[in-house]
């Protein structure tokens, strides 16, 4: 393969060391004298620790200590206050952890955990989100800096001038990321120096914030996470273990690791929050939009704030004279939410998709024509041109792959025995996100090339894209170039997130690359002596203003077959088509494509948790409860896109294509749904309790 392949299906760089089992992951690394550690989780849902009882723990043969906020060490300041764990007495929400136990084995250090006994004082609760809610408050920003509130003309009078109204309002569980690899750390000191071998989507912000922790320099700190089985989010930032791991590990002198077990994680390493989103969206009788309103209700918890910024895409996507998008939030006493598989974008998007497929049904109008319709000439909300924007290309390729001039518009229309067949379309919108980083690349003895960045490949195939954006820089087969990643003694670069890592890592890669290049030329083309080096950072550059509004977009079609006795619904055909710029590597994005689809059909008949009033603790805790597709119910997938060609993102022309794929799929499904029944839902996940009693 030569440098100038990028965008063939090259096969993962690692896969070898991972179907061999060679690959370690956070709790694989063998260290001498490591000890266990398990974490003890608050049973109350607001109050705090009086009495930490742990003779019975303690005398367990193999036991060595039971940390909590009477003995751990002090912890320095932190802009997380999740992190601040086991300093005070305070117990903010139900599984928050309030003692850790530790010993020579896992065995022992679980059956510590569960003998230490807490006395607690118990204070009122409230957990759960409801409109009208007295808590709620209108923030002044939503996750990712999107301001609360955004109102353009005068929504309230073009709305109630419009010949053809929808007023719906459409309410999603809260939802949980559930990697595959648990959240685990493996923590050792020596001679003052703390390292970590720890399962998260970004080590350099994680060596920062254990650095400010543990009052070290950042040099003193070494955050490993070369394999990392997942993340969805949820390891997007430090977690409980990489501390729980540190402090014990401070206090024993001796090697410590901890991995959660999959129940705790709902309370402590984020949710997607429960949303309740009203839409109203009014257009004349030819179907142009003259006023589109979203409104969303959230919660977030007391330790801090979080706001899922679900109504941001109503203002990229359509065309709107009098808009009006808002966000209010009440702080309860729940665990903390956080940034699950396109946040904002995710539930956003099935509300919007939704509530236009119920105008297409209130016009009369096929639904890609409405959407078509109101398609905008600049973004709506800060009149900026897109950089690129092929929407319709993507309605239009699909309805042609997918059959859709076939349809029958009418519910209920199509029957296979005792099922209903029905057929949904939606689109989808994600941003384009990019974030400074730094890379170097380097000549090595003998020959070929090695490029070294602190990416994170949490298993989209990161450094076998990287490879391929290097040996298109260098110019030579990707076979010459060897990638270092995973290590924050590597150059610091971003993390993997918000669909920016390649984005962000490939414009570092892809300049250092070019510097080495020209370096080699000057040296008359002899790479192997002497070792030849080049640095980038991105700073200034990749974080700059953009003139241009820049997102992903994509549609996604669906077949759905509905059950009229059972009120199962299953998905039978999903098919999308994207537009995400340059695509890099065509086998790993086709699987991310499916990958974010495959998330949406969970998203729309699977996936959900709630709270109990009681108790306060989420009831779907693990995976025999909280239900996530398996082979059996994802159908034959298709994904597609458009040949997209846009200068005016990064060197590489690309898009982040991790979480576009989810956008529009479970509103695809719905619509399906609605279809094939002839019954709007409007709550998510689609069970088959909710589709018989929607059926009545």
């Amino acid at each position: 393969m030569s440098g100038t392949e990028t965008g063939a299906p090259l096969g993962r760089l690692e896969g070898p060391l991972k179907v061999t089992g060679a690959a370690r992951y956070a709790a694989e690394y063998p260290l001498p004298e490591t000890a266990y550690a398990w974490p003890v989780p608050a049973t109350i849902v607001r109050g705090a620790v009086t009495a930490v009882h742990t003779t019975d723990a303690l005398a367990m043969p193999g036991a060595l200590r039971v940390l909590s906020h009477a003995n751990a060490p002090r912890l320095g300041p932190t802009d997380d206050p999740t992190l601040h764990l086991l300093q005070n007495a305070a117990v903010p929400h139900r599984g928050w952890y309030v003692a850790l136990a530790v010993a020579d084995s896992l065995e022992v250090a679980r059956a510590m955990a569960e003998a230490v006994r807490i006395d607690y004082a118990v204070d009122e609760h409230d957990v759960v989100l409801v409109p009208g809610h007295p808590r709620l408050y209108e923030p002044e920003r939503a996750n990712g800096g999107h301001p609360a509130r955004r109102e353009h003309g005068d929504f309230a009078t073009g709305y109630a001038a419009s010949e053809v109204r929808v007023d719906a309002t459409y309410t999603v569980d809260a939802q949980h990321n559930h990697p595959l690899e648990p959240h685990a750390c493996t923590a050792l000191w020596r001679a003052g120096r703390l390292t970590v071998y720890d399962s998260n989507q970004g080590s350099t912000k994680v060596k920062e914030v254990l650095a400010a922790l543990f009052g070290l320099r950042p040099e003193q700190v070494t955050v490993v996470s070369e394999h990392v089985g997942g993340g969805f989010g949820s390891k997007g930032t430090p977690r409980a273990p990489v501390v729980l791991a540190a402090l014990a590990a401070r206090q024993l002198g001796r090697p410590v690791k901890v991995a959660l077990p999959r129940g705790q994680l709902p309370a402590v390493v984020g949710h997607r929050a429960p949303t309740v989103q009203r839409l109203r969206i009014g257009a004349d009788r030819a179907g142009h939009i003259g006023a589109l309103g979203h409104e969303i209700i959230t919660h977030t918890s007391t330790v801090k704030e979080f706001v899922e910024q679900a109504a941001t895409p109503g203002r990229t996507m359509y065309t709107a004279p009098h808009s009006r998008t808002t966000h209010r939030v009440a702080a309860l006493d729940v665990p903390s939410p956080s940034w699950m598989r396109a946040p904002g974008e995710a539930p956003g998007m099935y509300a919007l998709e939704s509530a236009m497929d119920e105008l297409a049904v209130a016009l009369g109008m096929d639904p890609i024509e409405l959407r078509v319709r109101n398609e905008p000439a600049v973004e709506p909300d800060t009149g900026k041109p897109f950089s690129s924007r092929h929407l319709v290309e993507c309605l239009r390729e699909g309805a042609r792959r997918f059959g859709w001039d076939a349809r029958d518009p009418r519910p209920r229309s199509r029957r296979a025995g005792r099922q209903w067949i029905g057929t949904g379309v939606a689109s989808a919108t994600y941003p384009v996100l990019v974030s400074p980083s730094t890379a170097e690349a380097r000549t090595e003895p003998g020959g070929g090339f090695r490029v070294r960045i602190n990416a994170t490949d949490i298993g989209t195939g990161a450094r076998t894209v990287l490879a391929q954006v290097a040996a298109d820089a260098l110019g030579v087969p990707v076979d010459h170039v060897r990638i270092d990643i995973g290590c924050s003694d590597l150059p610091a670069a971003a993390l993997a997130g918000g669909s920016s890592g390649t984005a962000s890592w490939g414009w570092a890669v892809h300049h250092a690359c070019r510097r080495l290049r020209a370096l080699v030329a000057e040296a008359g083309g002899d790479a192997a002596s002497p070792t030849l080096r080049a640095f980038a950072d991105t700073a200034g550059e990749a974080d700059a203003p953009s003139p241009y509004a820049r997102h992903a977009f994509g549609a996604q079609f669906a077949e759905v077959a509905v059950d009229m006795d059972t009120g199962e619904a299953r998905v039978r055909r999903l098919l999308g088509v994207f537009a995400a710029g340059r695509i890099l590597n065509s086998r790993t994005a086709h699987g991310q494509f499916v990958g974010g689809m495959t998330m949406g059909i969970g998203m729309a008949l699977l996936e959900g948790s709630t709270v109990d009033p009681v108790y306060g603790d989420f009831v779907e805790r693990d995976l025999a409860a909280y239900h996530v597709p398996s082979c059996a119910d994802v159908p034959t997938i298709e994904a597609h896109w458009i040949e997209e060609e846009d200068r005016q993102l990064n060197p590489m022309g690309s898009k982040g294509i991790g979480e576009i794929g989810s956008g529009g799929t479970a509103a695809a499904i719905g619509n399906a749904l609605y279809h094939a029944t002839g019954v709007r839902l409007r709550e998510l996940p689609m069970t088959p309790d909710r589709v018989l009693a929607g059926l009545g």
